[in-house]
C-alpha cells in the first residue's frame, strides 16, 4: 500500500472510531429522575453531596442519565423523604435513615448506632463486611435500595442551655435528638424532641427545647446555635459515624442499564468520601471561631459517658428481644465494632494520641 492510500486509510478508521463511540452512547437510553434531599441548601456540605452525585452522573452519561436535586421540603420535608422514594413520588432521596426509627428502630442503627461504629468502621462494615447486603435485605421490605452516600465523622454532643456536669443534670431536660439516641437519653430523664434541622434554632430561641444536637461546628455555626445555648458538649457518643445514605426505588433501581448502575454507584462512592472530607477540613476553622466568639466548650463527663453507655446497652437488648431484624443487625454490627477496636487500638490509636499530646506541646 502507497503511503498516501496506508494515510488516508488510516484517517478513515479513526473517524470511523470517533463515530462509533458517540453511537453506543447514544444508544442508551434517557433518564430523569428527581432527588429529594433531608437537607436545606444552606447546609452545603451535607446538601452539598446530592448535588456531587447529580454532577458525575450526568457527566458520566453525557447528559443521558440525569438527577435533579431538590432540598427539603421542595417537594416533601425530611421525614417523608424515604416514602417519597417508596411510593415513586420521586425516583432518589439523600438523607439519613434514623429519622424512620418510629416505623421500625432497625432504621436508625444504619445511620449511626449509639456508642456503634465510628466513620471508618461504617465505611469497612459496609462496603467489606457485609453491612450493606444486610441493610439492603431490611430495606428491600420498604421497597427501597440504599448506597453509602456521606458520613459527618464524630458529631458533636449538642448545645445546651445549662451546663450539665452528671446524669442528674440530663433529668427534664427537653432535647432536640434523633433516632435511638432519643430513646437512650430517655432512660437518664431527657424528653427527646424530633425537630428538622431547619427548625432547631426558633425552637432553642423560643426556649420550646433546652437543647439540640446537630452535626458538628461547621454546620452548626451556619444554624447559629452559639447564639442561644452557650454550652457546647462533645463526643456525640450517639453518632461516632453518621452515615446518609443514596435511597433509590427498589424497582426503578432494578430497570436502571447495567451501565447506569456501575455509574451511580461510583458517583456514590464519590460522594460519600467527599462529605467527611470537607467536614474534616471545615470543623477545625469553625471550631475555633464558635469558641472564639464565646461558645463554652465542655466534654461530656466520664460519669455521663457510662451511664449512657448503660442505657444504650440495655436499649439494644430489649429491641433486640423483640425484633429479629434489628438483632440480626446489631449483632453483627456489635462483633465487627469490637474487633476493629482490637486493630484500632494498637496503632491508630497510640499514633493519634501521641500527636494530640505533641501539639500541646508545641511538637
Amino acid at each position: 500500500m502507497k503511503r498516501r492510500q496506508f494515510l488516508t486509510a488510516g484517517t478513515a478508521g479513526l473517524a470511523a472510531s470517533a463515530v462509533a463511540a458517540p453511537a453506543i452512547a447514544q444508544s442508551m437510553p434517557e433518564v430523569r429522575w428527581r432527588l429529594t434531599s433531608g437537607f436545606p441548601k444552606s447546609l452545603d456540605t451535607i446538601y452539598g453531596a446530592a448535588e456531587l452525585f447529580s454532577k458525575y452522573v450526568s457527566e458520566a452519561t453525557d447528559g443521558k442519565f440525569t438527577v435533579q436535586p431538590f432540598a427539603a421540603g421542595e417537594i416533601v420535608p425530611t421525614p417523608q423523604a424515604i416514602d417519597a422514594v417508596a411510593n415513586n413520588t420521586v425516583e432518589m432521596a439523600h438523607t439519613a435513615s434514623y429519622y424512620y426509627v418510629g416505623k421500625d428502630p432497625t432504621f436508625g442503627i444504619l445511620t449511626a448506632a449509639p456508642f456503634g461504629l465510628n466513620a471508618r468502621q461504617q465505611n469497612a462494615w459496609f462496603y467489606h463486611n457485609g453491612g450493606l447486603e444486610l441493610a439492603n435485605e431490611f430495606f428491600a421490605k420498604s421497597g427501597v435500595y440504599a448506597l453509602p452516600g456521606g458520613n459527618t465523622g464524630t458529631q458533636m454532643g449538642g448545645w445546651f442551655r445549662k451546663e450539665i456536669k452528671t446524669p442528674e443534670d440530663l433529668k427534664g431536660v427537653k432535647m432536640r435528638i434523633a433516632g435511638l439516641a432519643g430513646t437512650v437519653m430517655q432512660k437518664l430523664g431527657v424528653v427527646p424532641q424530633q425537630i428538622p434541622g431547619g427548625d432547631i434554632y426558633p425552637a432553642l430561641e423560643r426556649g420550646t427545647i433546652d437543647a439540640a444536637e446537630w452535626v458538628g461546628p461547621y454546620d452548626d455555626e451556619k444554624l447559629g446555635f452559639n447564639k442561644v445555648a452557650p454550652f457546647y458538649y462533645y463526643p456525640g457518643w450517639w453518632e461516632g459515624g453518621a452515615m446518609i445514605k443514596f435511597w433509590f426505588n427498589r424497582q426503578k433501581w432494578n430497570e436502571l442499564p447495567k451501565p447506569y448502575k456501575a455509574i451511580a454507584e461510583a458517583a456514590a462512592g464519590y460522594a460519600n468520601v467527599d462529605m467527611q472530607a470537607k467536614y474534616d477540613a471545615r470543623n477545625p476553622a469553625a471550631l475555633r471561631r464558635l469558641v472564639g466568639g464565646g461558645a463554652q466548650l465542655r466534654p461530656f463527663s466520664q460519669e455521663i459517658l457510662e451511664a449512657s453507655l448503660k442505657a444504650a446497652n440495655e436499649v439494644y437488648d430489649e429491641i433486640s428481644g423483640k425484633n429479629a431484624d434489628f438483632k440480626k443487625i446489631w449483632d453483627n454490627m456489635k462483633a465487627f465494632r469490637n474487633e476493629e477496636y482490637l486493630w484500632f487500638q494498637v496503632a491508630e490509636y497510640t499514633y493519634d494520641n501521641f500527636l494530640i499530646r505533641a501539639r500541646a506541646r508545641g511538637g
